[in-house]
Formats: structure tokens, sequence, C-alpha cells
């Protein structure tokens, strides 16, 4: 349709009706879509692995919050301009030095607690299998793991019990130690002149430094 007028004018006034018809117009909803079988392809839709891709390149809360701490600095200068003077600039860097000292002792906390669960974890699973040594134990001693497969298994067991930190506690001849052996008979022993464990009744266990169970033995005590 032929108009009159300036063009540009024209152009601007067309341009305003436009925004003023989309300004007024309701807003679209926005559809999700959840399926999981893409209606297209037929492939199986994946969205764990989707949110997986998506976060592969963030770190755990702790790491990061310890970069920002380490990367704030409150410079006294550029405080000053902004109308903060020198006194207040201070304060303000010591109160990020005093949260920056909380932050690392409270990481260092976690981890700690984190160290000591996964030793108790460890401990729990040694103690629950002691019975099946003493039956292991009783089984040797009475000749019926000289030889064959029960035999394998049960050195098998022993041996990877070890690499967690399991010793044996079975020793004779050596100085009774009340924090590692617990006398049940005490008898003269004619050529002893300290208290002396002489045969050892049930095995004690220990992990590192902490005693699983006290080892059940006769002491020797001097005549």
């Amino acid at each position: 349709m032929p108009h009159h007028g300036n063009e540009e004018e024209h152009g601007s006034s067309e341009s305003r009706r436009d925004a003023a018809n989309q300004e007024g117009e309701p807003q679209k909803p926005i559809i999700h879509d959840n399926r999981k079988v893409d209606p297209k392809t037929g492939q199986a839709r994946h969205p764990d692995q989707e949110r997986a891709a998506g976060e592969a390149d963030s770190r755990d809360a702790l790491s990061q919050a310890e970069d920002i701490l380490n990367s704030v600095e409150v410079p006294a200068a550029e405080s000053v301009a902004q109308g903060v003077d020198g006194a207040e600039a201070e304060e303000l860097r010591n109160d990020l030095r005093r949260l920056q000292a909380e932050y690392v002792n409270y990481r260092k906390r976690v981890e700690r607690d984190r160290a000591v669960a996964g030793e108790m974890a460890v401990i729990g699973v040694l103690n629950s299998l002691l019975p099946v040594l003493d039956d292991v134990d009783a089984a040797r001693q009475h000749g019926d793991l000289t030889d064959g497969p029960f035999a394998a298994i049960a050195a098998k067991l022993e041996n990877a019990l070890k690499t967690y930190g399991l010793v044996r506690i079975d020793e004779t001849g050596v100085e009774f130690d009340p924090t590692i052996h617990e006398a049940l008979i005490q008898q003269p022993g004619p050529d002893v002149e300290i208290d002396t464990v002489s045969q050892v009744l049930r095995s004690g266990y220990k992990s590192g430094d902490r005693v699983l169970r006290a080892a059940q033995v006769i002491v020797a005590v001097p005549a």
C-alpha cells in the first residue's frame, strides 16, 4: 500500500507497534520434554550421564571455597579511595584472615573425622571376623587344615586381613603385659624371674596400636 511521509518515521512506528503487540501477547508456556525415550530416534535418554558431563569440571565445594578465600584481598589504597579509612580497611583484612583460619581448621577437622570414620569401619569388619579366625585356629589345632582346599582358603583369609593391619597376639615366653594379655591361670615357674606367658589359650588381635582383643594366656610366675 502506498504511504506518504518519511520512510524512517514509518518504519520506526511499525517497530513500536510490533513491540507493543509482543508486550500485549501472553507469554507462551515452556514445555520440558522429560520422556525417557527420544520420540524421533527411539533411543533411550540418560539424564544422569548428561548431568555428570555438565558437572565434570566442577570441584568439591570445600576446594572452591578455599580458593575464594585465598584469592580475596582488601587493598587499603582502594578502600580509602572509596571512602573507607585505613583503620576500617585493616579491620576488614583481619576479619578475612580470621575467617580463612577458621575455614582451614574446619577443613582439617573434616579430614580428620573422615580418617577416623574409615578406621572405625575397618575395625568393625575385623572384629566381626575374629570368631571366624577362632574357628580356623581350632580346626588347625585338630589337624583339619593340614592340607586341602580349606587350608588354602584359611591362609588366603588370614593374609587378606593382614593387609588391613590385623596382627595376631600369640607369642609365648614373653613378659606378661596386661594391656595385651588376659591371665586366666597363674602357676609357679621354676626358671622365670618375672611374670611370663607360658601358654596361649586363645589368640589376641590388634590393629595398629589398637588392641581388638587381648590374648587369653597362662602366666608363669616366679616361685
